[in-house]
């Protein structure tokens, strides 16, 4: 096959990492690259939280893809997709069509709602960086009008997050250390203003080591996040969160509720007629889904077993990554025929949650435990390695955390 067009769906953490490998390795006589994306910005997921609480500025989270994409090597084609046809070997977008021979994608998550009744409507979540940016806006939004109303409602100052899960802890971390500041330029007491985590699981980060989580909850106790452990919101208005713990029905006065519990895979894939389980699709150990040799899934769409847990990897991005490195190697031999394909076999490293306030928890290696300026430290390194192996050196400078001990 001359000059085989490979097409790259998504800009994530799984796109741009294959675009950018694949633009050093293949030349312009090997192939034609093709990468689409919405915005004409990657960003760093795991830093949304951090936007959404107003503590890091959303430019910070966003990189031009022009900055690590060589667009005379790489034709980026800033649209929506709108349907997949892999029987047709063709994608839709809103403004054309494009053909390809190898098609990547890589089209990240969707929330998850799990037909809870007015979550959809009355509930934010921390998808990107514009609906990030609506949660700050709205929480300012309340805070200036606390005290320009005749009435105080409180429901302007509860903060309810759905979900202690890894997004969800982050996220009322950053809350923690953002509360006082708002506080203090609005002129509202701090004992006013309530973070409570609702958590339907028996324990917050399931899943975690025990300890790391009796850390982390003293931690954002200390700071003033209340948990409800084990409770399950079965209703969200626009004025009120309903929970059921122990058989009791509690509501919550609050018009800011940010659900963190749940994600799924990209619609489209479902309607594409892959085989998928709310969105994300099984793959071979070379990230092919069944029945198709030219289509390759990275991550959040994609769903690998752990033969030891007998569960699926969890969708983060340092499997996406990780899916990206060896796709771009393999899609290179397939392209110069040099046959040998390696399958895929995740490497988890560790995984670090931050809690603000400059403290976090975290797992590495062969799993040492890691607590406060340790894993804050870890985390910071962690973020810097990827904008290095994206972007080299100066997006490390421009978009680092190079702070690491301002403790």
């Amino acid at each position: 096959m001359k000059n085989p067009n490979i097409v790259i769906l998504g800009a994530g953490y799984g796109g741009i990492m294959t675009a950018v490998k694949l633009q050093k390795s293949l030349g312009a006589n090997d192939a034609k690259i093709t990468l689409v994306n919405k915005h004409d910005y990657h960003y760093q997921t795991t830093w949304l939280h951090e936007n959404a609480a107003g503590t890091l500025h959303h430019d910070r989270t966003r990189i031009q893809i022009k900055d690590v994409v060589n667009t005379s090597r790489v034709n980026f084609v800033q649209d929506t997709v709108t349907e997949i046809k892999p029987d047709e070997k063709k994608v839709i977008l809103e403004n054309g069509d494009l053909s390809y021979d190898y098609l990547v994608i890589a089209l990240g998550f969707e929330a998850a709602t799990f037909g809870i009744p007015g979550l959809e409507e009355h509930a934010y979540t921390i998808n990107n960086i514009n609906s990030s940016r609506l949660i700050r806006q709205h929480i300012e939004y309340n805070f200036a009008k606390y005290n320009n109303e005749a009435e105080t409602k409180q429901e302007r100052l509860n903060i309810v997050v759905g979900g202690a899960g890894f997004t969800g802890i982050e996220f009322v971390g950053e809350l923690a250390n953002r509360i006082p500041e708002l506080c203090k330029e609005y002129d509202v007491p701090r004992e006013n203003v309530r973070i409570i985590n609702v958590e339907a699981a028996p324990t917050a980060l399931p899943g975690f080591d025990p300890a790391l989580v009796e850390y982390a909850m003293n931690s954002l106790e200390a700071r003033g996040v209340e948990f409800k452990i084990g409770a399950m919101i079965k209703e969200v208005t626009a004025d009120k969160l309903v929970f059921e713990k122990d058989e009791e029905r509690e509501e919550i006065p609050t018009n800011t509720v940010v659900w963190a519990a749940g994600v799924r895979g990209n619609s489209l894939v479902e309607n594409a007629g892959f085989e998928s389980n709310r969105g994300r699709t099984p793959v071979s150990d070379e990230l092919r889904p069944k029945g198709y040799d030219d289509v390759f899934i990275v991550g959040d769409c994609a769903l690998i077993m752990n033969e030891e847990t007998g569960r699926p990897y969890p969708p983060t991005a340092q499997i996406a990554i990780q899916q990206a490195e060896q796709l771009a190697a393999n899609l290179k031999s397939i392209i110069r025929g040099e046959g040998h394909v390696e399958p895929f076999e995740p490497n988890i490293q560790g995984t670090v949650a931050s809690l603000g306030d400059d403290d976090a928890i975290g797992v590495i290696f062969d799993g040492k435990k890691l607590f406060g300026w340790q894993a804050t430290a870890m985390k910071k390194i962690i973020d810097n390695r990827y904008l290095l192996k994206l972007g080299g050196v100066p997006l490390v400078l421009k978009k680092g955390k190079l702070n690491f001990f301002n403790f």
